[in-house]
């Protein structure tokens, strides 16, 4: 009888051990539930300062999804591509949102390595021409010749070859003037430059500015299958924490998804957390990036990357000749971590 009932003791265990591995494993394990009772204290780099876009890491804050996956995160402004990729090489901060475009150009040339990016933010590139109406530059063609604003850095001027290559410009033609973030729209109101390269979620922040709209030329006229922003993370604690990325990235997501469906009042966090932002603004950024935060094809997982259009966004930068040839997929984004289908 004793052996009987040890053997069914221990039947319920191997059946109870078995549960518990597969849940581990599952990509829709919930995160709060697997959470250490001592947070994990991380950094967090926004893509490009206190902005619409970036409103989801403050709405994590507050909502306390962080908190819900046992983290204890601090959010750091950030600037361009190559600061935010400096400070992971630096270990200043563990995670960042950046432009997932400008970071594979820098990888395939080889200045940042140890990243990999671990869920979307935009599906496809924001990156846009943006200049006033009434102004000197209406379509492609017309930047020839003229002065055209970025940030110092940032992914809009890396990627610019590649669309003037494909629209037919001249790119030796151009005058670049480069600022900080914040210094962009004045630039473009002050009449510094004739048009800016830069976010088209901006808009609203430069036409409230300008009192005038804006015309707007979307590189992924020309330039299409890249994405927009990702978060990333070293390589080193893709391996050496892959159940810490995964919270944060989950965490992450979760606040994105509440962002675009109650825009107003994550722009409020945005603002509560951020005296300066601007609250209007912020409020038409997100609304304007929703359309590209929402997987194109409705099976998709929410953050998702798609292995195959990461290879042909590759292929586009190395077809510009902005990048060499031997760059991979999987030196860029962490498949293993990414979001996955239900």
């Amino acid at each position: 009888m004793l052996k009987h009932l040890r053997a069914i003791a221990l039947v319920a265990l191997a059946a109870t051990v078995i549960s518990t591995a597969g849940c581990s494993k599952s990509a829709n394990t919930d995160t709060k539930d697997a959470a250490p009772k001592t947070p994990d204290k991380v950094t967090y780099v926004t893509a490009f300062g206190a902005v619409g876009r970036d409103a989801f890491a403050w709405v994590a804050l507050k909502k306390g999804y962080f908190k819900d996956s046992g983290l204890d995160v601090t959010i750091q402004l950030g600037a361009a591509v190559d600061q935010n990729l400096s400070a992971l090489a630096a270990g200043q901060a563990q995670f960042a949102a950046l432009d997932l475009t400008g970071a594979m150009i820098q990888a395939g040339k080889g200045t940042f390595k140890d990243f990999r990016a671990i869920a979307a933010i935009h599906q496809q590139t924001l990156v846009s021409i943006v200049s006033l109406q009434g102004g000197k530059v209406a379509q492609p063609k017309d930047l020839e010749g003229k002065k055209l604003g970025a940030a110092t850095g940032s992914v809009n001027q890396l990627l610019f070859p590649a669309y003037a290559k494909l629209a037919g410009i001249d790119p030796k033609s151009i005058t670049w003037v480069n600022v900080a973030p914040p210094q962009l729209t004045t630039l473009l109101v002050s009449g510094q430059v004739d048009a800016l390269s830069t976010f088209l979620i901006g808009r609203g922040g430069i036409e409230k500015a300008a009192g005038k709209q804006a015309v707007i030329l979307p590189y992924s006229d020309y330039l299409s299958d890249l994405y927009g922003n990702a978060i990333v993370t070293s390589a080193g604690l893709t391996k050496s924490n892959p159940d810490l990325v995964k919270r944060f990235r989950e965490a992450a997501l979760k606040a994105l998804k509440w962002t675009i469906e109650n825009p107003a009042e994550a722009a409020q966090i945005l603002k509560d957390a951020n005296p300066a932002s601007d609250l209007a603004a912020a409020t038409g950024e997100i609304k304007l990036m929703a359309p590209y935060v929402k997987p194109a094809v409705a099976s998709a997982p929410f953050g998702g990357l798609d292995q195959q259009q990461v290879a042909r966004a590759i292929a586009i930068l190395q077809g510009a000749g902005l990048i060499p040839s031997g760059l991979t997929p999987d030196a860029v984004v962490d498949f293993d971590l990414t979001p996955k289908a239900a």
